[in-house]
């Protein structure tokens, strides 16, 4: 699958614009000259006229002012042409994998017979994949039921983790580890490398943005999703948590009965946001006094990744 293709497949509503250039991957036959002209595979155009669905034809205009009408799939961004063509090789990435964990509502102590089973991980492919300009896809995912895994590559994996990604974090402190190979778990023993201010900044910003979407659903329809607001105090309790005891919190025990009260819609509109806002301004002052360093270790954690690559090397 080509980069456009894995673009269309994450964005379901994705339409290439107006003004793009494009390429033909087949040959079309031109707009108003019948069946006897055709414009060949590899013409170079641009999209006149875009479709308002993405099963819809696209009008595409070429140098001599001819047109075509095509679809999505017979047609390539210009500019990803040669990228779409360098695409990870089909093989099985997952028998990499260095670490897997149960993450979410089974790690946290939040189940219920509806939970998923939330599986996340880390791959570490072979440095040869790694060094090919076809690379190594950035995550694997595989859905099934109410089964939910995610498998991040390596680097994807740190950089995220650098940079205090709660969802990240989290495969570092769960206790229900799944599977981890020797490096999995000297990656798990570098964990508090990764802990930096940065937690204060990025958590806030999930919480910005569950305040606003709460907010604008209740302007809307007079109504909010109970599990977002279940998961905006346990993220601000669970910031305050790291901020101050340097860990991140994954058991929310202490918390439990106040969550699901709020899950099961115990809670008003005005509690949760009276609540919020609370613990908000708590987790500023933690902020504030907290001994953790402005930066994570970013030379410890460079180190790990270079000793993972070359652990991977062949002779």
């Amino acid at each position: 699958m080509g980069n456009q293709d894995r673009l269309a497949s994450r964005l379901p509503g994705y339409v290439i614009a107006a003004g793009t250039q494009v390429v033909l991957n087949c040959q079309q036959p031109v707009i108003g000259a019948g069946n006897s002209r055709f414009k060949k595979s590899g013409s170079v155009g641009v999209v006149m006229v875009a479709p308002e669905r993405t099963d819809g034809l696209y009008e595409v205009q070429f140098v001599d002012g001819s047109r075509v009408y095509a679809n999505f799939d017979q047609l390539t961004l210009r500019r990803q042409e040669i990228d779409s063509l360098l695409v990870p090789a089909q093989k099985d990435w997952w028998q990499y994998v260095i670490l897997k964990c149960v993450v979410g509502s089974k790690a946290y102590g939040l189940f219920s017979e509806q939970s998923d089973d939330d599986i996340r991980g880390i791959f570490l492919p072979s440095a040869e994949d790694h060094w090919s300009l076809c690379g190594v896809p950035p995550q694997l995912e595989h859905q099934s039921g109410e089964h939910d895994e995610v498998i991040w590559e390596l680097e994807k994996f740190l950089r995220l983790a650098l940079k205090a990604n709660p969802n990240v974090l989290e495969v570092l402190w769960t206790p229900i580890v799944l599977q981890a190979t020797p490096m999995g778990e000297q990656l798990r023993a570098l964990r508090r490398s990764f802990l930096s201010k940065h937690i204060y900044k990025t958590y806030s910003g999930y919480v910005l943005s569950q305040f606003r979407r709460m907010k604008n659903q209740v302007a809307s329809s007079g109504t909010f999703k109970q599990k977002h607001a279940m998961h905006l105090i346990r993220l601000l309790r669970s910031g305050m948590h790291a901020l101050q005891e340097q860990e991140i919190l994954i058991d929310v025990g202490p918390f439990r009965n106040e969550l699901l009260a709020i899950r099961n819609g115990q809670w008003s509109f005005e509690q949760i946001m009276g609540l919020a806002l609370e613990l908000e301004s708590r987790f500023q002052r933690c902020f504030e006094q907290t001994l953790l360093p402005e930066q994570p270790d970013f030379a410890a954690v460079d180190q790990f990744l270079i000793q993972a690559r070359r652990s991977r090397v062949t002779a």
